[in-house]
């Protein structure tokens, strides 16, 4: 599957603080979980937006009663880190403040937060401490809008008028910044940034935020950050594209649909190809838990991911990034290495077939093998030989593969496997 990028999605970043070496750090993690969470989950709605254009008793009720309802009492942050090492997910980024202006974590600033819940718990920092226990990178999502703030400034909530942004907001540029700074120092390093404003607005709280930490990331504000959308190649430079599985952010109880295994997994692929990371969405329920479906799609992840993480981390773009139905990547240590990832293909469990990769050339040391097999057994078929093989040619690498390993009860796994073809190189077939 592939995803058109569209116009509006490039930002205008006039300001640039990352490190190289942070950059380049950040780029290698290739796989992270976005977490929108926030009181308006109770109810199941868009998260924060349906505050703009809302009516006054409309506004009310939130500000007023939805915290005192807002109990998450099955959360356990374990379980969801646990999930994530599983999925092969490299780095987390939770939303500690979304544009509403609730603070889920514990301010000083506001009482409108999580503390004041019958909840009353610091979930940032349970996130946090969970995600670094299994060795997952940090990072925090933080909205420079304040719609609960600007409304007890007596502006209507919008996101585009320009009494709204801090820029012209005297008060409200304090107050992220008092904000930022707590989150950057009460819950030790923290390695990611997400600032979601309009383009001056993440800019200006991004120098805010380096000047805190240099050695901050600072991906929305500070790098090219598509979101639903994927570029139609790559894009130069260190970037991340985020995604919902379903059609919307946070929890949607009801009317929605989600997006397969398989089409995350192909996402994954096509992004590691452009160079870039993936960061995948999850939307936990009112209750604390991430639902079924999300689980689910997780897990199906995960599985594919002990088949075939090699091909996932320590790589960069290939010289082409596609041929037909493979993507590639090569090894960043090794580049003579190529992964070759076969998608949209219909290869049946113990069939072999050959493909011809014009893309690629070969010599006496090329060998093949196919990621989380040995190549030497069939299950149940102790006559078919498993064994992968290639032949150099002057069209390309001629590349012979089966479909081997047992991943579901009934054989049909429908997920693409991975060709690891080593001491190869690149063949410019024009």
């Amino acid at each position: 599957m592939i995803f058109a990028i569209s116009s509006n999605l490039t930002a205008q970043i006039k300001i640039k603080r990352n490190k190289p070496e942070r950059e380049a750090w950040f780029s290698s993690l290739g796989f992270g979980m976005f977490i929108h969470w926030s009181l308006d989950a109770q109810v199941g709605s868009v998260i924060s937006h349906s505050m703009v254009g809302a009516s006054e008793d409309y506004i009310d009720f939130y500000i007023k009663n939805l915290p005192t309802t807002f109990n998450p009492h099955k959360f356990n942050p374990d379980d969801w880190a646990a999930l994530a090492k599983l999925a092969g997910m490299k780095y987390v980024v939770f939303t500690a403040k979304h544009h509403s202006g609730f603070c889920m974590y514990d301010t000083k600033t506001t009482d409108f937060s999580i503390m004041n819940t019958p909840f009353g718990k610091d979930v940032t920092k349970e996130i946090i401490d969970a995600f670094r226990k299994q060795g997952i990178a940090i990072g925090l999502y933080f909205s420079p809008d304040d719609f609960y703030f600007i409304h007890n400034q007596g502006i209507p909530v919008s996101r585009k008028d320009e009494k709204v942004l801090i820029s012209n907001n005297k008060e409200l540029m304090d107050y992220d910044k008092k904000q930022l700074k707590e989150m950057l120092t009460q819950y030790g390093k923290i390695d990611i940034l997400f600032i979601d404003g309009m383009d001056e607005q993440s800019n200006l709280l991004a120098v805010h935020a380096w000047d805190i930490d240099p050695d901050l990331v600072v991906t929305r504000g500070g790098m090219e950050t598509p979101e639903q959308n994927l570029p139609n190649s790559p894009i130069p430079g260190p970037w991340e594209a985020c995604f919902t599985m379903g059609t919307q952010w946070q929890y949607k109880p009801t009317n929605e649909s989600y997006k397969s295994g398989t089409d995350i997994i192909n996402m994954l692929i096509e992004i590691r190809a452009k160079g870039g990371n993936l960061l995948m969405n999850v939307g936990p329920d009112p209750y604390g838990e991430i639902p079924q479906e999300q689980d689910d799609r997780l897990r199906e992840a995960a599985l594919w991911n002990l088949v075939n993480h090699e091909a996932l981390y320590g790589v960069i773009p290939f010289d082409i990034i596609k041929e037909n139905n493979f993507w590639f990547v090569k090894s960043e240590e090794t580049p003579s290495t190529v992964y070759a990832f076969l998608t949209d293909e219909t290869l049946k469990h113990g069939e072999r077939k050959e493909f011809l990769i014009k893309s690629l050339q070969g010599n006496a040391q090329t060998k093949v093998s196919v990621l989380g097999h040995a190549g030497k057994i069939v299950n149940y078929q102790p006559d078919k030989d498993a064994t992968p093989f290639c032949v150099p040619t002057d069209r390309g690498l001629l590349v012979s593969v089966m479909r081997a390993q047992r991943i579901y009860n009934n054989y049909q796994w429908p997920n693409p496997i991975v060709i690891k073809i080593e001491n190869a190189a690149y063949k410019d077939s024009e």
